[in-house]
Order: structure tokens, then C-alpha cells, then sequence
């Protein structure tokens, strides 16, 4: 069961955290919930209707069901695509978390659910001293992890899931992606099951046109 808030994090950049979040807004919507996703700081973004905006979070706002402005949504976008406290600094900006918690706390208002997605893994810094497992402890969530099945994964995920733990927060579950067709995948999945105490929300395969990762989430098979 997926709780109506989560914090959605990764291994890795480039895990397929997007397209999880996506899936578990689908997933929250199907029991008739209000749901919203917010991805609060970005790399990576295109200058569109004058402002930078990002694909995975302009991804999530295409999932949600609750109309929401862009900047609330994505409070912190820039253009290079790089890590985001370097991107940060060198538009002269730093990275607030009261910021991002006084916008989620906005969202949270109009939704009956939100879906918080993170930037890169979890432990990307945001400023000199904060990193984004401090913004998941500000915002007090549920976290669900992302691991891209590939080479090397599991010592990723254990180290990220004991980490998380160490936060004291609460782990929602984890999910196994598949981002192209991988040999032995089931060994490290089954591995994976064995190691970590929370529960596999899911096994995604690669996606093609017209599935959605709602369709492999919160499954008994």
C-alpha cells in the first residue's frame, strides 16, 4: 500500500525516478484521490513561457489531477544539467529548504496526496551544508527508493536504504527498473528481496509506447 504522501528518491541520476513517480500518481489517483507531484529543484530545463522548466517535472504535472502553477511545482529550475547546488551557484542562488517546505506545505493543501520526487540520489548535496535526505527529513515522508537493475545496484541500494533508515525515516518501499532489457535481472531482484526489510512496491519492465509503471506498481504477482 502506497502512503498518500512519498518522497521518491534513486540510487543514482538517471534511474527512472520520473517515470516511477508518475506511475505511483496514477497509482494514488486509481483510488480516487487528489493527487499532485512537485519536483523542488531541477537541472536540466528548457526556457519555456518565460522560465526554465523541466521535462520530469512538466511530466508530473501532465499525471497530476490538481492544476497547480509551474513554480510552485518546481520552485527551483536551472538550465545546465548538472548537480543542482553547483547549478545553483553559479546563478548566484542557494537552495532553501523552509523555501521548498513552505511550497510543499501550499500543495498539500490542494491535494489530498502529493508525490515529492527528487533530484539525482540521495544524498546530492543542495547547498554548502544540506543534502536531499535533509529535505526528505523537512518534509517528514515516507520514502520510496528507486533501483535501476543493472551492474552494481545492490551495493547502491543497500547503502542508500541503510542510509535512509539512519535518517529515521520511514521506508514506503522500493522499486526494481528495468531501463533497457538486462540479462539476470531476477537474481538481483530476488537478492535484493532478501537484503532489504521494506517491501517491493514493484518489478517495471522497459516501457514501451502506451504503458505506464501504474501498470507494474502495488501488484501481488
Amino acid at each position: 500500500m502506497i502512503p498518500k504522501h512519498v518522497f521518491v528518491t534513486g540510487t543514482d541520476t538517471e534511474v527512472g525516478k520520473t517515470r516511477i513517480a508518475t506511475g505511483l500518481i496514477a497509482v494514488l489517483q486509481k483510488q480516487g484521490l487528489k493527487v499532485a507531484g512537485m519536483k523542488p529543484i531541477a537541472s536540466g530545463c528548457d526556457w519555456l513561457d518565460g522560465q526554465w522548466q523541466n521535462e520530469d517535472a512538466l511530466a508530473m504535472m501532465a499525471q497530476s489531477n490538481v492544476t497547480l502553477p509551474y513554480s510552485v511545482v518546481n520552485p527551483y529550475a536551472f538550465e545546465p544539467a548538472i548537480a543542482p547546488h553547483i547549478a545553483a551557484s553559479q546563478v548566484n542562488t542557494e537552495v532553501s529548504i523552509s523555501k521548498i517546505k513552505a511550497q510543499f506545505e501550499q500543495i498539500n493543501g490542494e491535494a489530498e496526496a502529493v508525490v515529492v520526487e527528487g533530484a539525482g540520489g540521495w544524498l546530492v548535496p543542495l547547498n554548502h551544508t544540506e543534502t536531499m535526505a535533509d529535505l526528505a527529513v523537512a518534509l517528514d515522508l515516507p520514502v520510496v527508493l528507486v533501483v535501476a537493475i543493472k551492474l552494481g545496484c545492490i551495493n547502491h541500494a543497500l547503502l542508500s536504504i541503510e542510509s535512509i533508515q539512519q535518517r529515521g525515516l520511514r521506508i514506503a518501499g522500493w522499486v526494481a527498473n528495468h531501463l533497457d532489457r538486462q540479462g539476470e535481472s531476477a537474481d538481483i531482484i530476488d537478492t535484493l528481496k532478501q537484503h532489504i526489510a521494506a517491501p517491493c512496491l514493484g518489478v517495471v519492465p522497459t516501457l514501451v509506447d502506451g504503458q505506464s509503471a501504474a501498470d507494474f506498481l502495488c501488484r501481488e504477482d
